[in-house]
């Protein structure tokens, strides 16, 4: 219980740091790892950004590293059920002591960098602190870390790694990054820095342009999917899909990733192509295929596209902007014979409500709206209107409460006694996580 209460006093400091605007600089957490030491210094990082898919590549790269006997940490975001998942090291959370632990040695530098700024540090730029520092005391040999948003401004944008991987780029926080996929890939490209090999999933023209163009300017190396590295071959399996890949120093054959849909073997190719990279491999030769295997057999990713309950399956997918939706929709068709499949769906406010719902549309029977707990969710009627045009009356059903949502959806799919139905509960990341708290035992 003692344990208990420092993290939930920690997760109180740390939400007060919730940032009230956006400050496009570097010089908060910048004074505040200086004051701390450099400890992003006392490691090489491999550092990801893109739209999406980069949880799962960071989970898949970490998890390459660890079979090669490296020891490792990982930051990403945003966490599913507790605050403490953004930070792991050897693939585990740090624990609630170790956490609370962190953050009090890195607190009171944080206050004083707040003396010294007209903004104080926030929620992310501390705990990206935190997780620089538990990797410098641990000590890792690898650091594996994801940004928060975009880029260039990005808290973890003093990592300056030799390799960058750039997940594919779309339309996604147009609020903030910009309107058209050239702008954010401009600030995706902020974390490609001089002598840096980078490794690109699949873009689209425009944002290739940015990526070459970026990657010219400051001296970079640059390894693209479908030329230098990719997806061979792939084939359903049984509680997931065998492929075969083309890596940047030769073929690695029959990879079984527990895992579903193309663009979960996308992010497989780019793992490896940024360990490959970190290795220095692309001049040697293959990695140890076996290791290779091993590493890949093993990995997890919650909350994407993830089994949580049978009879009937209930999956789970933190699909919130339209290219995630359909990555999603695809997968679903191609890995599951659903003869009625019902969504619950919960979004926040400033996504793409209609794009994503276009997406899921042909996959899903029906559809229950709710809504999750985050002050930015939107409300279930209005949801509900948005789905409603896209899905027709007759194929939406409104109710506030995700739990409420979840029974809804699980006895509509059971409906004539339907041994082939099942439940997808998507939309955010919130509410995947709030799913995953009610429906598995302890959560993780």
């Amino acid at each position: 219980m003692v344990i208990e209460g420092a993290l939930a006093r920690v997760e109180k400091g740390l939400e007060a740091r919730f940032p009230t605007r956006m400050v496009p600089d570097l010089d908060r957490i910048t004074d505040l790892l200086d004051l701390l030491g450099s400890p992003q210094r006392a490691y090489p990082s491999i550092h990801l950004t893109g739209t999406n898919g980069k949880t799962t590549t960071a989970r898949m790269i970490d998890a390459l590293l660890r079979e090669f006997g490296i020891r490792t940490g990982r930051y990403t975001s945003p966490h599913l059920q507790s605050v403490t998942e953004r930070i792991t090291l050897d693939g585990d959370p740090l624990d609630a002591e170790r956490f609370a632990a962190v953050y009090d040695e890195v607190a009171p530098f944080a206050e004083i960098v707040d003396g010294r700024h007209p903004d104080r540090v926030t929620f992310f730029e501390l705990l990206t602190a935190m997780a620089f520092a538990a990797f410098a005391d641990a000590p890792v040999e690898v650091a594996v870390v994801e940004v928060g948003l975009g880029g260039r401004w990005d808290a973890t944008n003093v990592l300056h790694a030799p390799v960058a991987v750039v997940t594919t780029i779309g339309l996604d926080h147009v609020g903030i990054l910009g309107s058209t996929v050239g702008e954010i890939a401009t600030e995706k490209a902020g974390i490609i820095h001089e002598g840096a090999t980078v490794v690109s999933a699949g873009q689209t023209p425009e944002a290739a342009t940015v990526l070459t163009e970026r990657v010219a300017e400051v001296g970079a190396r640059l390894a693209r999917e479908g030329a230098d590295f990719g997806v061979r071959r792939r084939s359903i399996a049984v509680g997931g899909q065998s492929l075969d890949l083309a890596g940047l120093g030769g073929d690695y054959d029959e990879v079984f990733v527990p895992l579903f849909g193309a663009h979960q073997a996308t992010n497989a190719a780019c793992a490896l192509a940024a360990v490959e990279a970190f290795f220095g491999a692309a001049d040697r030769g293959t990695l140890d295929i076996d290791v290779v295997r091993a590493a890949f057999a093993g990995v997890d990713s919650p909350g994407r596209l993830e089994v949580v309950r049978r009879s009937p399956t209930v999956l789970l997918d933190g699909a919130h902007n339209p290219a995630g939706a359909a990555a999603l929709a695809a997968a679903v068709t191609e890995a599951f014979g659903f003869d009625r499949l019902v969504g619950v769906l919960a979004v926040l406010s400033d996504k793409d409500v209609e794009g994503l719902l276009e997406q899921l549309e042909p996959v899903l029977t029906e559809v229950v709206v709710t809504m999750n707990s985050s002050p930015r969710a939107l409300p279930a009627e209005a949801l509900g209107e948005v789905a409603r045009e896209v899905f027709g009356d007759a194929r939406v059903a409104v109710v506030p409460r995700l739990d409420d949502a979840i029974e809804q959806a699980v006895t509509l799919a059971e409906e004539d006694g339907s041994y082939a139905g099942g439940v997808l509960v998507t939309g955010s990341i919130v509410t995947i996580g709030e799913a995953r708290t009610l429906l598995t035992a302890g959560g993780a």
